[in-house]
């Protein structure tokens, strides 16, 4: 009895949302607009933010144009850069948060541990380190890019200098004149390396697998155009438009017809020519697979800087660290003072899965055993009223993943929408048969895209070869998909029936507490 009257305590929302990032505030202003003002926002840290709140390394910044990656709701006429920095895209979210009244939603320091469905009350119990609450709807906006990936070095633990990872960056830690090692050749890696370049005494590149780098057209946005935006706010939404439609073309090379990508390369190869005059260099950095089959990363600084005189190009992969020295799976080695991981993210073995418990008691890591898979990017099967913004196959390879993202929240709110509609207490689940048929007509649209065709080992695909990061169409096609709820695809989970009582009697406490809840 204790217990049931300490359960009663908990605060109850009808939606409890998972991070402050581009997703959570998305999510969060959403609600507000249907309406929906009983939520709050669990945030680990203690600001909003998510990836371009942690992700603060030297040159770091964003390689989708500023007016794309941005919500469609919340233009900002004042971006500086066509590409802007961490910075001000963190400033941005914050702006965000205080706009649209979300930070008292907001709970800061207070990282999920579990989310538990009940089945008995319909609803999910979700322990933060701040305590325990109940929610409705459990929405989880963690993102794929919030929990670093550091390789398993064999005596990393012997080095005797500094470690630490790009998203982790320590400001501390002066760089000036050392030895430093970056491990990794992906986005944040070749922002890092022009950055610091000039600062270090020597900087060793690991590099496993080159990448393929274009040109970035980034430049200061004038005064004159930031003016014009902020007296003419349809020029804003052109921009945006004008950015939008180019890359909704360019997708079709990507996903229809890979092969095409000849020019493309021809590109990027000229942008690796005119930085880098060192054949044997060259070679190092040259790709040996088709274009767009890796992220493709933008800079016009980054070969510069690998073709400066203290700067080594190792084209192998870390094997082992010996005391100060690392050693590459070439048989190469290095003295260095520190390590910068660039290794990327737990993407497709998210951890916040496996702090998930769904209907019959498996974490959603579980489910996953075999590889994600989630109803139009949100739900799956076994996790009634659990819903994953920048979910299974929503990812872009070429675009702003705000559309994706305000894809996702058009589904929210209906979603929501159809709770309200069911009425009482209720909860919608999706069947696995839709689950799996819509994974199967995803999978099958990928066989011919550049992700699977290009003869790349990339980060999209997961420990069985499969790629359940992407989305293989346009976003058009993605924001048609998610514009509207199926009830059809769904289950609809009411309270079991209470069983006849034996006798005519006052109510039980538990009868009683039932009604309250109920009316919640």
């Amino acid at each position: 009895m204790a217990e049931q009257e300490a359960e009663q305590e908990h605060e109850h929302v009808r939606v409890a949302v998972i991070g402050s990032g581009f997703g959570g505030l998305g999510a969060a202003v959403r609600l507000r607009r249907e309406g929906i003002t009983d939520f709050v926002v669990l945030e680990r840290a203690s600001a909003v933010g998510g990836t371009w709140r942690d992700n603060s390394y030297p040159g770091c910044a964003c390689d989708v144009p500023s007016h794309l990656y941005s919500f469609s709701f919340a233009p900002n006429p004042d971006w500086p850069r066509t590409f802007s920095g961490q910075e001000k895209i963190h400033d941005y979210l914050e702006h965000v948060a205080d706009v649209f009244r979300i930070r008292p939603h907001i709970r800061f320091d207070s990282e999920v541990k579990q989310a538990r469905w009940d089945a008995e009350k319909l609803w999910w119990v979700v322990e933060t380190t701040r305590g325990t609450l109940t929610a409705d709807v459990v929405v989880s906006a963690t993102g794929p890019l919030s929990d670093p990936k550091v390789p398993d070095i064999p005596g990393l633990d012997t080095f005797e200098g500094k470690v630490f990872h790009s998203a982790r960056w320590d400001h501390d830690y002066d760089l000036r004149g050392k030895r430093v090692a970056v491990i990794g050749t992906g986005a944040s890696a070749i922002q890092i390396v022009p950055a610091v370049q000039k600062q270090v005494g020597r900087l060793t590149l690991f590099q496993r697998t080159p990448p393929w780098v274009m040109p970035r057209a980034d430049r200061n946005i004038t005064r004159a155009e930031r003016w014009l935006h902020r007296q003419l706010p349809f020029t804003t939404q052109a921009r945006r438009g004008i950015l939008w439609g180019i890359r909704e073309l360019q997708v079709q090379a990507f996903t229809k017809r890979p092969e095409e990508l000849g020019l493309v390369e021809r590109i990027a190869r000229a942008n690796m020519h005119r930085a880098v005059k060192d054949p044997a260099l060259r070679a190092k950095l040259t790709p040996d697979y088709r274009i767009g089959c890796k992220r493709i990363l933008l800079s016009n600084t980054y070969y510069p800087a690998l073709a400066q005189p203290n700067v080594d190009v190792v084209a192998s992969g870390l094997k082992e660290v010996r005391g100060n020295t690392l050693v590459a799976a070439d048989g190469s080695e290095a003295e260095v003072d520190a390590i910068v991981f660039g290794t990327g993210f737990h993407v497709t073995d998210m951890p916040i899965a496996d702090r998930i418990v769904g209907a019959d008691g498996d974490t959603l890591m579980q489910s996953w055993k075999n590889g994600m898979k989630a109803l139009r990017g949100a739900t799956a099967a076994g996790f009634p009223n659990f819903m994953t913004v920048i979910g299974p196959n929503t990812g872009l390879g070429n675009s702003s993943m705000i559309l994706m993202i305000e894809s996702q929240l058009n589904y929210l709110a209906d979603y929501m929408r159809q709770l309200h509609v069911l009425g009482g207490r209720v909860a919608l689940t999706p069947r696995e048969s839709a689950v799996t048929g819509w994974n199967n007509r995803v999978q099958d649209r990928m066989k011919r895209t550049v992700w699977n065709t290009g003869g790349c080992d990339s980060w999209y695909l997961d420990a069985n070869g499969v790629n359940t990061t992407v989305w293989p169409g346009t976003t058009t096609e993605f924001r048609q998909a998610t514009r509207h709820v199926d009830v059809g695809e769904y289950e609809v989970v009411r309270p079991a029936p209470a069983a006849p009582a034996a006798k005519k009697s006052a109510p039980t406490k538990t009868a009683r507490t039932k009604k309250k809840v109920e009316a919640a």
